[in-house]
């Protein structure tokens, strides 16, 4: 690699970064991270800072998981690549077929179809979707329902059942037939009223109204996140999923759990879906399936679309998609390292014990700085709004905000920030001490904010 000054020069020169203006870095050049170790990274100035993002809601494990770096060294040695296209596969996803039908048994998720990450599964998903009703003998079944705030990625299919304007506005007109309900919010509702339990009762009458309005036999999927993330960790009344589960299933439309994020035990669950309850009908993930060490994913098939494809002997339900990398065998290695680790370290249970912490933590920060409108979080995904006016619940200004997040960094700990919400996704491996750790530091930040 070449030496540090010309990389420093060079930043944001020669490339766009993804979620960002290109003018933007080139005026404020981002940070350069060098090396990780643990559940810490050092920059290019030799500065170590606890990674409280986890990469981007993915190295679940750390940085250190010498387990998941043999098994890609070792793949890389024995099978580099081959297509897994029709007539061909490796045995590396065989096994990870079988593990991942094991691991998802309790969801009645049984079938695999690989992708290269979060967004491919998506997609995947909602063009499954669209098929199965196809192949059930239901064609006008096309319409997807998603909810405002919800994130699925940047694909056409995901942007259009994304529910927030950032990542649809200027890429319109989008996919048609999407019908966006608001989030299950109790900071932010159209509701007036902070009551869970009352906001879930009123998406699912509206719900049934846009069903009776548009048709339930013109509606494909609904799409949601068990937990909200990148719209700011919208975590839903315990009643929101399993109304939603009745009402599809009452009406014939599958439900699609988009847990990119949730699955793999960030919640404080091995999966968001049965953290409530729910077995859906299709299940996308990614990120932490390889612990953010190779580009990979899976969409997960429950029995019930899979005995409608299966059966089927036409061409209508040969599945025309797929990805040049679907089932690389190198990802395939890397993800079944990475399973056994994650329930050999049982993650879920650190998750849910040191998120607690977390949130209990966050919630005296509230007390003591009047920038902080709202907390939420479940297991250790947590989020903090930030507000100039608490009453008015108007959000903080955009140099205010990175003011937070220049100052935690400055006093050992990387945040990430999304519009007026600072979000927290650490490793699922951090500590009671790297807790406080992340307190600390954002208290420091936020105080140097506030002064």
């Amino acid at each position: 690699m070449r030496e540090t000054n010309f990389i420093i020069e060079n930043n944001a020169r020669h490339l766009w970064h993804p979620m960002a203006h290109p003018a933007e870095m080139q005026a404020n050049p981002p940070r350069i991270i060098n090396s990780g170790e643990g559940v810490e990274i050092v920059d290019i100035h030799g500065k170590k800072v606890l990674d409280a993002v986890g990469g981007l809601w993915n190295v679940n494990l750390g940085y250190s998981c010498e387990p998941v770096k043999k098994a890609i060294r070792d793949q890389l040695d024995e099978l580099p690549y081959y297509s897994t296209f029709r007539g061909t596969t490796n045995s590396p996803l065989i096994e990870l077929s079988y593990e991942l039908a094991e691991w998802f048994k309790p969801d009645g998720l049984s079938r695999s179809f690989f992708t290269s990450g979060g967004s491919d599964s998506v997609e995947t998903c909602l063009r499954l979707a669209r098929q199965f009703h196809k192949v059930n003998g239901q064609p006008e079944r096309t319409k997807f329902v998603a909810l405002k705030k919800g994130y699925h990625g940047t694909h056409f299919g995901g942007a259009s059942v994304n529910g927030n304007q950032n990542f649809r506005r200027n890429y319109e007109p989008l996919l048609p037939g999407v019908i966006h309900l608001p989030a299950p919010f109790s900071y932010r509702n159209p509701f007036n009223t902070t009551d869970d339990a009352e906001i879930t009762a009123a998406i699912g009458r509206l719900f049934e109204d846009e069903i009776a309005f548009q048709g339930a036999d013109t509606i494909a999927a609904l799409i949601v996140e068990p937990v909200l993330g990148a719209g700011g960790v919208i975590v839903p009344h315990e009643t929101f999923l399993p109304l939603m589960r009745e009402i599809c299933d009452r009406h014939g439309i599958l439900l699609i759990a988009d847990e990119v994020i949730t699955a793999f035990g960030r919640t404080g669950a091995w999966t968001g879906s049965r953290l409530w309850g729910v077995q859906p009908d299709m299940m996308s993930t990614a990120k932490a399936i390889t612990n953010g060490y190779f580009p990979f994913g899976a969409v997960m098939i429950s029995d019930k679309v899979a005995q409608v494809f299966e059966s089927n002997k036409s061409a209508v339900g040969s599945i025309g998609h797929g990805y040049t990398y679907s089932g690389h065998p190198v990802g395939a290695a890397a993800a079944l390292a990475t399973l056994k680790e994650t329930k050999r370290l049982n993650v879920a249970e650190n998750a849910a014990a040191r998120g607690e912490e977390l949130l209990s933590g966050l919630k005296k920060l509230q007390d003591k700085h009047e920038l902080i409108g709202d907390i939420r979080g479940k297991g250790l995904m947590c989020a903090l709004e930030l507000v100039s006016d608490r009453a008015k619940k108007s959000g903080a200004a955009k140099d205010v905000i990175q003011k937070v997040q220049d100052a935690t960094y400055d006093a050992g700990v990387l945040v990430r920030t999304s519009g007026a919400n600072v979000i927290m996704s650490p490793p699922l491996i951090v500590t009671a001490e790297n807790v406080q750790t992340m307190l600390t530091a954002l208290d420091a930040g936020l105080t140097a904010a506030g002064a």
